[in-house]
C-alpha cells in the first residue's frame, strides 16, 4: 500500500450518521426506561433495563423493515418521525413486558419517545476520529431521514461535519444508486476518489456499485443478521467499533486514511 492516502482518496469521506457515528440505542433505551418508570411499570431494575433494550432494538429493526419495503415497493419516502411513530404503535401491541404500556402510553408519551431519536450521543471514537479526518478530507453526511433530524443529531452529539445531505433534501432514498451519485455530483467528486463509511452493509454494497470505496464500522447495535466475515471480504476497510473505547471505530479509520492509501 502507498503511504500517501490522498493519492487514492482525494475527494470526500461520506458518512452514514445514526448507528455509524451516534449511539441511538443508549438514548432511545434510556427514554423508554424513563417512561416505564414514570408510568409505574413494576419490573425489577435488571429486567426493566433488558426489556427497554429489547424494545429499542425491535423498534430499530421495525424501522429498517419499513423503509426497505417502501424502497422495494417504489413508494415515496416519508418523514422519519412518521415511520418511527407507526412502528412504535405496532410494537406496543405485541412486544413482551411492555405490551401493557399500549393503554398507558398516550399520544404525548409516544411523541416524546419518537423525539428521543433526535437526541443521541456520539460513539466514544467518533468525535476525535472525525476531527482528525477533517484535517485532510471533506467529511459529509449522507443518510436517510430529514434534515431536521440530522441537525438535531449533530447538535446533540457534537459531531462537526462539513455538510449534511438527507434523503429528504435529495428526494431519494438509500440504497438507490442515484442518491450516492447526486451527492458526489454536488461535491464535484468522482466515485473512485471518495469513500463511503457506514455500519450497514446494504449501504456500502450500494455505494460500491457506483465505484466508491467502502469502510465498514462494526457496531454492536447494527447489522445483527449480517455475516461479518462476508462483510469484511466485501469492504476496502473493516474496522471494529464494538468495544466502546476511543481508539477503535472512526479513530482507527483516521489512522488508516491519514497514513495509508487503499488500493
Amino acid at each position: 500500500m502507498s503511504t500517501n492516502p490522498r493519492s487514492k482518496i482525494s475527494g470526500a469521506i461520506v458518512f452514514d450518521l445514526m448507528g455509524t457515528c451516534t449511539n441511538w440505542s443508549a438514548s432511545v433505551t434510556a427514554a423508554i426506561r424513563e417512561q416505564c418508570i414514570n408510568t409505574s411499570l413494576t419490573l425489577p431494575d435488571l429486567q426493566l433495563d433488558e426489556e427497554s433494550r429489547r424494545f429499542a432494538s425491535a423498534w430499530r429493526a421495525g424501522f429498517f423493515r419499513e423503509i426497505h419495503q417502501r424502497f422495494l415497493n417504489g413508494e415515496p419516502q416519508e418523514d422519519i418521525d412518521t415511520t418511527h411513530r407507526r412502528v412504535l404503535d405496532q410494537l406496543l401491541l405485541e412486544k413482551g413486558a411492555l405490551v401493557n404500556m399500549s393503554d398507558v402510553w398516550g399520544n404525548d408519551i409516544r411523541t416524546k419517545l419518537v423525539q428521543s431519536w433526535h437526541h443521541q450521543e456520539a460513539w466514544p471514537d467518533a468525535i476525535s476520529g472525525l476531527e482528525r479526518l477533517k484535517k485532510n478530507y471533506f467529511v459529509v453526511v449522507l443518510a436517510n431521514g430529514t434534515t431536521r433530524l440530522q441537525l438535531d443529531l449533530v447538535h446533540s452529539s457534537q459531531l462537526a461535519f462539513h455538510a449534511l445531505f438527507s434523503s429528504q433534501l435529495l428526494g431519494l432514498t438509500k440504497p438507490d444508486p442515484r442518491i450516492y451519485q447526486k451527492v458526489l455530483q454536488l461535491l464535484n467528486c468522482e466515485p473512485k476518489d471518495c469513500i463511503m463509511v457506514a455500519a450497514h452493509a446494504y449501504d456500502l454494497r450500494a455505494a460500491a456499485k457506483i465505484g466508491m470505496k467502502t469502510a465498514y464500522i462494526h457496531r454492536t447495535t447494527e447489522d445483527p443478521d449480517e455475516d461479518m466475515e462476508r462483510v469484511r471480504s466485501e469492504c476496502d476497510i473493516f474496522v471494529s467499533g464494538t468495544d466502546g473505547k476511543t481508539f477503535g471505530g472512526l479513530y482507527e479509520l483516521a489512522d488508516i486514511l491519514c497514513s495509508t492509501s487503499i488500493e
